[in-house]
């Protein structure tokens, strides 16, 4: 063993520094990539546009995330693998040959501690500050090992190919929307966001997947006005509606030739008459076609987002909805829609609106059958299933594959159904109670 004057020399201490000086750097680079991954797009994208140029730069090369992750996994590594080599000479001089576990032992401790536990916890509770401070360096660096990331990409895809692992560059781990409402479903739990926000929010991302024929009203509960009726039943009939717009067919029910509003109704009966003093016996010429409009017809298929857009595009709040052989399924208005999003709206015209789900003492759900999974769902905090079925009855009907009875129970998915109530083929009530 050397003398010790001879063993911390000049030397000694040029290494002892460039080792620190590899741990900071190594410390930087550990931080950086937990900063850039951590930071929400979001939140960068908002300080970008409010002028801040780290986190425009941060945006920048977060766009390319592989080669970001190359390049700072390629910097951590090498000043790591430089930093224990180092390491390791010196302590083999200052304590002999045997000294190489120490070594192994201290920079482990010193790496774990100080270039990995200490700059990620750092970077992970502050990241998009982190992120906006680092986005010049790391920028920097992502150019000069951009040569040697390109070859090592190569180098893993063409191994990876071998496997049958396809890499596609403009993928990302997670869409935007599914994000968004991960986080709201974890506020959510979390006792940060309201259900009532949550089903709002979640109930505006969920337009695109979802199709008219859902949510439509079906056409065996759909009040029309047949044209061929006389003047005054269709003025009583308009009257006691609890609708402003009612179809109106020809013959029958399938032959729809327009769409009356009750308020056109009326203005074109009174100018029939001739105002107040006129004569009532004259509604009997009365032509209903020549008030109705006419009628807007969507397909069955159509998303409810794009359907929402077509409202506010032609101005209207109402279409008749219709399958691909054009038989009529029902109708959708804009209310429809907003209701998927807001929640139930109920005016003077719609009392029971809110008493869909009606529980009783013993814990049992009584329901309407014609209630939508996604509302039941909604309203209970439950998870029934709705890719099979629109409506409760029609869960129960798929599950049970019959066309059930009046006191019939059946159990799946954890809860108990019976049935409470039928019309003909229809189920019009059920008791529902969860199981434990």
């Amino acid at each position: 063993m050397e003398e010790p004057n001879s063993i911390f020399n000049v030397a000694f201490w040029i290494t002892a520094g460039t080792i620190m000086c590899l741990l900071v750097l190594s410390s930087f680079f550990s931080g950086s990539e937990t900063a850039l991954t951590a930071a929400s797009r979001g939140k960068l994208r908002s300080q970008a546009d409010k002028g801040s140029r780290g986190a425009q730069r941060a945006l920048e090369i977060t766009d390319d995330s592989e080669r970001l992750i190359g390049s700072v996994l390629l910097g951590n590594n090498l000043v790591n693998i430089l930093a224990t080599s180092l390491a390791t000479i010196l302590f083999s001089k200052a304590f002999g040959e045997g000294s190489v576990v120490m070594a192994t032992f201290v920079m482990t401790f010193l790496v774990l501690i100080f270039a990995e536990v200490l700059p990620k916890t750092y970077a992970i509770t502050n990241a998009e500050t982190a992120a906006a401070l680092v986005s010049r360096p790391i920028s920097l660096i992502v150019t000069i090992f951009a040569p040697v990331v390109a070859a090592v990409r190569f180098l893993v895809r063409g191994i990876l190919g071998v496997f049958g692992v396809q890499i596609d560059p403009n993928s990302h781990i997670m869409a935007v929307r599914e994000e968004i409402a991960g986080a709201i479903q974890i506020g959510h739990s979390d006792g940060v966001v309201e259900k009532e926000d949550r089903d709002r929010i979640l109930g505006a991302l969920d337009l695109g997947d979802r199709t008219v024929e859902e949510i439509m009203l079906h056409r065996s509960g759909i009040e029309m006005i047949n044209s061929g009726d006389a003047p005054q039943a269709i003025l009583e009939q308009c009257l006691q509606s609890s609708h402003t717009r009612l179809p109106v067919y020809a013959d029958e029910p399938e032959n729809i030739t327009g769409v009356i509003h009750a308020k056109d109704l009326l203005r074109a009966m009174y100018e029939t008459i001739g105002g107040p003093d006129g004569n009532a016996a004259a509604l009997k010429d009365f032509d209903i076609s020549a008030v109705a409009t006419s009628p807007y017809f969507v397909p069955e298929t159509t998303t409810l987002d794009d359907q929402m857009r077509q409202f506010l595009r032609i101005r209207s709040h109402f279409a008749l909805v219709v399958d691909e052989y054009g038989s009529l399924q029902g109708l959708i208005t804009l209310e429809d829609i907003l209701e998927e999003i807001v929640g139930e709206i109920t005016d003077e015209f719609d009392p029971d609106a809110n008493h869909q789900v009606q529980q009783t003492e013993e814990g049992y759900y009584f329901i309407d059958g014609a209630m939508t999974i996604r509302d039941l769902n909604r309203s209970t905090e439950w998870t029934l299933p709705d890719e099979e079925a629109n409506t409760v009855a029609g869960l129960v009907i798929h599950e049970a594959r019959i066309i059930p009875t009046v006191g019939q129970v059946f159990n799946f998915h954890g809860f108990r159904f019976e049935v409470m109530q039928r019309d003909g083929n229809r189920i019009t009530a059920l008791q529902i109670k969860k199981l434990d």
